[in-house]
């Protein structure tokens, strides 16, 4: 039975929590305290150092020999019955799909077990729940966000090879070729796939940003004196040449169908790389009055060349000359046109290869991508081909993550430490622990501001937030509930482990979410509307469980 005293330090663990983030909604909602961009960089601060020492912090200081078997497994059960039923619906239900799936996998299972979890069950159930949680949180690091990225990463990776190689195309590709700059294919930064063909119909596709150098580039560009200035064309961009006056030129200007041609007997042309690798380079911003242009034809001086639209943009050809004698290079990209049609997508023909260079723009990830319509002509490369391009990115990505080494360095130190008893010397424990310390409350401070910069508490509608604060605050911890009984559990450990999955969404998810374009409005709602919800919610189930 609860007693009011059980009531009150309860409730002095939760107060100070939604305080720190009480206070941060104000100082932005109301007393304008703050800019975004100081946000910003509190939230890095955050992001960087708060949150990932802390989770060291609390890892180191857990014995992974006393582990409890149970706990675990009846947590790990719960997100495989999750997962597993998910699967079975996105399978057999037409209003099912992948999309879904991630986001319903998210939301039932994934709560703010850092932040909110460790101070609110330590305060319910005693000293003993800050190891089980802690337990969670790293299997959360280490397993389950992992797998959640690893999730995010196939699903771009399928809408890159159904934007890029439609129908049976892709079923010719045995190799993926990232360039070192290529982070994830989220979609958030532009991406280019150029694809060679050989003899016996193999694909090898390159994927790399728009606005990535190739070998060679740099050192081009700079003995041509290229200076870069965007256009108002759409993904278009417009640069001056500063070239020897022994050269000779020939150009070709169309206002629609951009044509350049170009003839020099500058040896710096005689390398391997085509003049396109110039439009590698970032640009620096000037002006450019491009479209008010109506000339068909444009005669230049030959000290002053123009180099019409960039190949990854619009139509860009090249005609024979001395320098590629023999090589016929056409490059082509869907663009707009005025009629709305797209451009056919064009060929580099080198001996007896073709080399297809395709459209370098943002890859297209919509909320709600229609999977399966797209899947019905749709080949996909082998399983092996597709794993170690999603392998290489989701490594890219976790290799970024500061909590990804915060966690698995606390688990090593935590092995090394209870294995020997070696003790953590006082002036690393120290340093860790002055920052740990701020650590939880500048968390909720950040989610404080991370509330007063959206536009609306609710963002994803009325019917879709119910859904999601439904699967949060009842499926989850039903589900946890029946694994937990299935596996064994009892007593306050079931408490613990019901109450748990009732917390409030975590946030992590969430920033997966709107990197990858999947959603975030719901899961927006989830960690701010969920984080209101929850004080109710898991004092409810505090006080029935306590009757129990």
């Amino acid at each position: 039975m609860i007693t009011a005293e059980d009531f009150y330090k309860v409730t002095c663990a939760i107060v100070p929590l939604y305080f720190a983030m009480l206070v941060a909604y104000a100082s932005v909602k109301w007393c304008k305290i703050f800019t975004p961009e100081q946000c910003s960089g509190i939230n890095r601060f955050v992001a960087v150092f708060a949150v990932p020492v802390l989770s060291f912090h609390f890892i180191s200081q857990n014995n992974p020999y006393q582990m409890d078997t149970k706990f675990i497994l009846a947590d790990t059960f719960s997100k495989l019955l999750v997962l597993a039923l998910l699967s079975l619906w996105a399978i057999f239900f037409k209003a099912g799909g992948l999309d879904w799936l991630i986001t319903l996998f998210s939301l039932a299972n994934l709560p703010n077990t850092l932040v909110m979890g460790i101070p609110l069950l330590k305060a319910m159930y005693g000293d003993f729940t800050q190891s089980l949680m802690v337990q969670v949180v790293v299997l959360q690091c280490i397993i389950w966000y992992t797998l959640l990225l690893f999730l995010f990463e196939y699903r771009a990776a399928t809408l890159l090879i159904q934007t890029q190689f439609p129908g049976p195309t892709a079923a010719a590709i045995t190799k993926f070729e990232i360039d070192d700059d290529v982070i994830s294919l989220d979609g958030r930064n532009p991406l280019c796939t150029e694809s060679e063909t050989d003899d016996h119909g193999r694909i090898r596709v390159r994927i790399r940003r728009s606005t990535s150098s190739v070998p060679g580039s740099s050192a081009l560009s700079s003995s041509m004196g290229l200076t870069p200035r965007p256009s108002n064309l759409s993904n278009a961009e417009i640069f001056s040449i500063n070239t020897p006056h022994h050269a000779n030129h020939d150009f070709t200007l169309g206002h629609g169908d951009v044509a350049f041609g170009y003839r020099s007997a500058s040896p710096q042309f005689s390398t391997g790389y085509a003049s396109s690798d110039a439009y590698s380079l970032q640009p620096t911003p000037r002006a450019s009055t491009f479209n008010e242009m109506d000339t068909t034809t444009v005669a230049t001086t030959a000290n002053t060349p123009v180099w019409g639209r960039s190949p990854v943009a619009g139509k860009f050809s090249q005609q024979p000359s001395p320098a590629f004698s023999g090589v016929r290079m056409v490059w082509e990209s869907p663009v707009k046109c005025e009629s709305g049609d797209q451009i056919q997508q064009g060929r580099k023909e080198v001996g007896e290869k073709e080399i297809s260079f395709r459209d370098c723009t943002k890859i297209p990830m919509p909320e709600e991508a229609d999977t399966k319509a797209a899947a019905t002509n749709q080949e996909m490369p082998s399983a092996l081909v597709m794993l170690r391009l999603i392998l290489i990115m989701v490594g890219r990505k976790l290799s970024r993550n500061p909590n990804t080494y915060s966690s698995v360095l606390g688990l090593v130190w935590s092995l090394i430490s209870f294995k020997w008893d070696v003790g953590m010397p006082n002036l690393v424990k120290y340093s860790i622990k002055i920052i740990s310390d701020a650590g939880l409350g500048m968390a909720m401070f950040s989610l404080g501001l991370f509330m007063a910069l959206q536009p609306r508490i609710i963002a994803c509608g009325t019917k879709r937030a119910t859904m999601g604060m439904g699967i949060r605050f009842i499926c989850g911890p039903l589900l946890m509930s029946a694994a937990s009984v299935a596996t064994g559990l009892r007593g306050v450990k079931l408490h613990a482990a019901i109450v748990q999955a009732a917390l409030p969404q975590g946030i992590v998810p969430f920033v997966f979410a709107r990197e990858y374009g999947l959603h975030p409005d719901i899961l927006s709602t989830g960690v701010i509307f969920g984080m209101l919800v929850s004080l109710p919610v898991t004092l409810l189930y505090y006080i029935l469980l306590g009757l129990y």
